[in-house]
């Protein structure tokens, strides 16, 4: 076992030479021997980030041997799972094979433990020995493989009393309505665009609940069975059907359910890029724009923010928030509902 490695994870990268994991072109994703402050993982399944996904799916034409092969050159070439077109990863499940020799007795896991990962696969050392299975209407990659987390990555072991595979496809969207839970109060009146996505009910969820009956969520979605999907659970007072790419009819849509006031709050969660403006435009003055989506553009909302005279606070999604595992896998808990199309979806 290696000595002294870097608790974030330094001595992993290959190029270029100072850079933390998750810009690096590439990092090593050797296996045969571990660094003490590392936790290697015999890895299940892998879940893309829905941008990244998506943007392969096109790529390939939908076609599963041509995923297939996108995906392995990736790993192959960086070492890790890092979308060279989005930038964005997704998070795996498996079981702890083996416990850093400075770790062990320190964090709260054993070996053979049943894990998912809470930070990113764009930073993750990741190799693939055979794709078993490419579940493309889902994001998910069952593989047999092998992965390494470092000192400072997040994991959470997984509940027995959610499958592995479900729990998987919510706690890779977990930042999301933990971020929404902090942000929204009562009263407010809250849009989600994408509301009917996986990421989007959730937040609808915790918006609900949040905003109270004073209060009002707005969903916004595109696709006429995500409408329904979000229609049958009942978790928005308002749910429209908009592209979230034309920023005018977003703006009057919303305009008008508001009488002009507006949005207090705007989650974004689609994986499609051009909709920092029409985010931006349903937002009031002085009010919040949070950028879940992986598909948003820092220049585009900043610049475009600019240019229409708006004071927005905008930010960017972190996946991460204190809790926001259990805050997550308590929604599927609390909502018999929403675990119920969860289990039909993603089980």
């Amino acid at each position: 076992m290696k000595q002294m490695g870097n608790p974030y994870g330094l001595h992993r990268v290959i190029e270029p030479a100072g850079v933390l994991p998750q810009p690096a072109l590439r990092i090593s994703n050797d296996m045969s021997e571990i660094w003490d402050n590392e936790i290697l993982v015999d890895v299940d399944i892998l879940n893309i980030d829905s941008a990244s996904f998506t943007q392969i799916k096109e790529q390939a034409n939908g076609d599963e041997k041509e995923i297939e092969k996108i995906i392995l050159s990736i790993v192959e070439n960086a070492g890790k799972m890092k979308n060279p077109v989005t930038g964005s990863g997704g998070m795996f499940i498996g079981t702890v094979k083996t416990i850093g020799d400075r770790l062990k007795g320190k964090i709260d896991l054993e070996e053979g433990d049943k894990i998912a990962s809470l930070v990113s696969l764009s930073l993750t050392p990741l190799k693939i020995e055979k794709i078993l299975e490419i579940k493309k209407n889902i994001d998910q990659v069952i593989i047999k493989g092998q992965a390494v987390l470092f000192e400072t990555g997040l994991y959470a072991k997984l509940p027995e009393d959610i499958p592995a595979s479900l729990a998987l496809a919510v706690l890779d969207v977990c930042g999301a309505p933990a971020q929404v839970a902090r942000m929204v109060k009562s009263g407010d009146t809250v849009v989600i665009i994408g509301a009917g996505g996986k990421s989007g009910i959730l937040c609808a969820y915790e918006a609900k609940r949040r905003a109270g009956i004073a209060g009002k969520v707005i969903g916004v979605d595109y696709s006429d069975e995500t409408l329904d999907r979000l229609r049958s659970l009942d978790l928005c007072d308002h749910v429209i059907k908009l592209d979230a790419s034309d920023a005018v009819s977003c703006y009057e849509a919303i305009k008008g359910l508001t009488d002009g006031a507006m949005a207090d709050i705007v989650i974004n969660n689609v994986n499609i890029p051009n909709t920092e403006m029409g985010s931006i435009l349903m937002t009031r003055d002085r009010g919040v724009v949070y950028f879940f989506s992986m598909s948003t553009s820092f220049t585009k909302a900043a610049l475009g923010a600019e240019g229409v005279g708006k004071d927005v606070d905008m930010i960017m999604g972190n996946g991460y928030a204190k809790n926001h595992a259990e805050i997550t896998l308590n929604i599927l808990r609390e909502s018999p509902e929403i675990r119920a199309l969860y289990e039909n979806l993603y089980s």
